[in-house]
């Protein structure tokens, strides 16, 4: 999938009430680090993801956010105070969880007052909040009924009225949209941004879907082994990976090994890739190129064509269809496969078993060191589902 075109640059911290600043914070289960000398900042009224895959300390970093779990070394400050050691009922922050958590045997209306009358907040005041809050989340009309006769999108939008109705200035969402049949969640990701753009509350959103952090975020910070690998806008994340992991992360690629020839230049099974961007390493060294499936144009091959740089024959052995596009899956030399993604209407009519010629612009081209292990670049690719290596098929 491609990112939408643009997304707003983060607000400005001038009002910084709902800023978010982690400075070399560290935790430890065990022994296992869970979180490993993290620092991070999170800009006031800003959608902040943190994504990666399990266990990667993304749910630790917001627990630590929220006041849940204290670091074992480092620093939390909510707008400019830390509160390391401050229990989570007094920070200026919320939380949702994928799990909602409401009271089976209140209403709507109780559930979203709760936290309101804990505080020993005027009844006529909680009545005004409360209604505001299921306004914000299109849920008046179901004021009055238990959550056991709601569906599941109907029970996520009272979680998020419940966190919201305090107006804290930091919301923290804990994979909030998992238990969410896919129509649903992704209705609700359009929900949640237009809630986040319309309140101005800083959002930092746990996921380990790249499809709900390209679409909502602000800024993404992809998260490894309790480091982050690289923080940026998801345009920029899609465009430009700073690693092999992140690449494999954040949409589909095709992945090619080999030895880089020249800066811009690499040799994998007997055909070359050529970048524009060159990389910092020496000739001789191993390297792992990338070409996502968009940009992989694929013909019938004519004539005696041969493999070359940026162009590699094959034999198409699968087509499958992925909604508005369909996959084609190329076999080319070394027994690996390919992918290319094109319009459902640009199938042109190609066969299985036909002889193909696949080919790329170099400026389609990503060269990374090799500097993860199979095991590990395999494990990013299997927490995202939607991509795919290369590998017999």
């Amino acid at each position: 999938m491609s990112p939408s075109a643009s997304h707003a640059a983060p607000p400005s911290d001038s009002a910084d009430t709902g800023s978010v600043r982690l400075r070399n914070i560290t935790k430890r289960f065990g022994d296992h680090v869970a979180v490993n000398d993290l620092s991070l900042d999170i800009h006031s009224g800003e959608f902040l993801s943190l994504l990666g895959p399990s266990g990667c300390g993304k749910t630790t970093t917001l627990r630590m956010i929220a006041g849940f779990d204290d670091p074992d070394s480092g620093s939390i400050e909510l707008a400019g105070k830390n509160v390391v050691g401050l229990p989570a009922y007094k920070r200026n922050t919320n939380t949702v969880f994928q799990q909602y958590a409401l009271f089976p045997h209140m209403t709507v209306a109780e559930n979203v007052a709760y936290g309101l009358q804990q505080r020993k907040t005027p009844r006529s005041e909680i009545r005004d909040k409360v209604s505001e809050a299921l306004d914000m989340v299109q849920m008046r009309t179901f004021a009055d009924r238990k959550p056991n006769l709601l569906s599941g999108g109907q029970q996520q939008r009272v979680a998020l009225a419940r966190a919201l109705v305090n107006r804290p200035a930091v919301l923290l969402l804990d994979e909030p949209l998992g238990a969410l049949d896919r129509k649903l969640r992704e209705e609700m990701q359009i929900e949640l941004k237009l809630l986040q753009q319309q309140l101005g509350t800083t959002f930092v959103f746990v996921t380990h879907d790249q499809g709900e952090a390209l679409s909502m975020s602000d800024r993404i910070a992809i998260m490894r082994d309790g480091k982050i690998e690289q923080l940026d806008d998801p345009d920029t994340i899609y465009d430009s990976p700073a690693s092999a992991y992140v690449a494999a992360f954040i949409g589909q690629q095709n992945f090619f090994e080999g030895v880089l020839e020249s800066a811009d230049e690499m040799r994998a099974d007997g055909f070359g890739l050529a970048a524009t961007r060159p990389i910092a390493l020496r000739a001789g060294t191993r390297v792992r190129g990338a070409v996502r499936p968009e940009f992989v144009r694929i013909e019938p091959t004519q004539g005696t064509a041969s493999s070359d740089v940026n162009r590699v024959e094959g034999e198409l052995v699968g087509i499958a269809h992925q909604g508005e596009s369909m996959q084609f899956l190329v076999e080319i030399p070394g027994g690996r496969t390919i992918s290319s993604r094109r319009p459902v209407a640009d199938r042109a009519g190609l066969q299985l078993g036909d002889r193909i010629t696949a080919s790329w612009a170099p400026e389609d081209v990503r060269l990374f060191a090799e500097d993860e292990g199979p095991a590990d670049l395999h494990r990013a690719v299997d927490e995202n589902l939607t991509t795919t290596e290369i590998s017999s098929i």
